[in-house]
């Protein structure tokens, strides 16, 4: 059995990510992004039915916007 991700080219591979971004810091108080891990409602709702790619759109997202953040 080969290796995970052996045939992509490093280019096309996704990094290690937890199962989700969330830090049990959950609040949408003020608006429609949780305050602990910058996901929308609807994508904390829709998580664990998207793909790998979906999620991946996500976490670069939060991760370009400073989240997730444990002390909000």
């Amino acid at each position: 059995m080969s290796a995970p991700h052996a045939e992509l080219p490093p280019c096309a591979r996704q990094p290690e990510r937890p199962d989700t971004p969330c830090v049990a810091v959950c609040s949408t108080t003020f608006d429609e992004i949780c305050r602990g891990c910058g996901r929308t409602v609807i994508e904390v709702a829709h998580w664990v039915a998207m793909t790998a790619d979906q999620k991946e759109l996500v976490w670069q997202r939060i991760l370009a916007q400073g989240y997730p953040r444990r002390n909000t």
